[in-house]
């Protein structure tokens, strides 16, 4: 299996001693340059971008999965509107991180349940770990988390893919159910980590905006299409939180349970500006209203269909003229990297008036 370099960084390590110690310091400096200072509560353009090196990908249960590595780095975890900051500690060897995706679509599955251990010569140096659920700009959706390794060798990871937390619709119906599991073999050189490439953004760091995707032969990226080619009909967007808000009605997927006699489906597509990539792991809720009438006010229920991708939904008619509030009660749970860490926290309740 060919390896492919990406835009990206290696942390270099070093030899023990002083001198080695100083240059570890200094190279994972270069790596990981100041943040922009009086940085805008919204995506935004980061000091750098990094790629990867890929390890290899294999079928886990339902999924299959990538695994793959790139130098140490900062990113922030959110404990439930908290943004923490993850500093690189000095044992830190590499970045790991999993994409997963549905083999039969390609589509990104959203999971909050991948643990890893790593072994090295039948011994255990890490079991059960469990990696953050994660978004960068360049990568989009996947789990990670900074790894320490005892040096160059060879390794062996296993990575536990859990049940997907969200209700499954359409062809995913009865799908993501179990745990599914994955060994790679990782042979580690400090080198290769260094010759993952590494570039500065200076003239655009700090702007309104994010860098590319990443185009990966080997696996997907989690992006969703434009308003206009998703299924069903486009009633309006909202804005909020620098996060968008795609209001569509659709046919019922299979999968939804109906109370009352509502004949269609009501979806909220949250997204990322610019890259369109989607925002699992939050909680919504709705009230839709005709005139002086109330016809729900209600949670929406986190869905993964093969069609409308991540979402939150419910079955109802919305029709052309009605008023739909959106709540956002738990911002998204995903961990940031750079770029995406001062957005989607701060969101106000919005009012849309549907058109079709």
């Amino acid at each position: 299996m060919n390896r492919r370099t990406f835009l990206a960084a290696g942390a270099t390590a070093t030899t023990a001693g002083l001198a080695g110690c100083r240059s570890m310091f200094e190279t994972r400096s270069a790596r990981s340059p100041p943040l922009v200072e009086d940085r805008p509560d919204a995506v935004y353009v980061p000091t750098h971008v990094e790629g990867m090196e890929m390890v290899g990908t294999s079928t886990a249960g339902d999924y299959q999965v990538a695994l793959t590595y790139s130098f140490p780095h900062r990113f922030w975890t959110i404990d439930i509107d908290q943004r923490n900051k993850i500093e690189i500690q000095g044992s830190d060897t590499m970045h790991m991180m999993t994409t997963i995706w549905d083999p039969e679509t390609t589509t990104v599955v959203p999971n909050n349940a991948v643990s890893t251990t790593v072994r090295r010569d039948g011994e255990s140096l890490f079991s059960g770990r469990n990696l953050w659920p994660m978004i960068s700009q360049n990568m989009s959706v996947h789990a990670g988390d900074n790894v320490a390794l005892d040096g160059d060798g060879t390794y062996e990871v296993d990575i536990e893919v859990g049940p997907v937390s969200a209700r499954t619709t359409g062809a995913f119906q009865n799908r993501f159910t179990e745990v599914g599991s994955a060994t790679f073999t990782l042979d580690f050189q400090r080198s290769t980590l260094e010759d993952v490439s590494f570039e500065r953004l200076r003239d655009q760091q700090g702007e309104l905006g994010a860098v590319d995707p990443m185009e990966m032969e080997m696996m997907p990226v989690a992006r969703l299409p434009e308003p206009a080619d998703m299924p069903g009909t486009h009633l309006g967007t909202a804005e909020s939180g620098d996060a968008r808000f795609v209001v569509l009605r659709t046919d019922l997927p299979e999968g939804v349970e109906t109370e009352g006699d509502a004949e269609s489906y009501l979806a909220i597509s949250p997204r990322t500006p610019y890259n369109r990539y989607p925002l699992p792991l939050m909680a919504l809720s709705a009230r839709l209203t005709r005139g002086p009438d109330e016809l729900f006010a209600t949670s929406l229920q986190p869905t993964f269909d093969p069609d409308l991708g991540y979402h939150y939904g419910i079955a109802a008619d919305p029709q052309d003229g009605d008023d739909l509030a959106i709540v956002v009660d738990s911002v998204p749970q995903l961990a940031r990297h750079e770029g995406y860490e001062m957005a989607f926290l701060d969101f106000e309740d919005t009012d849309l008036t549907l058109s079709a």
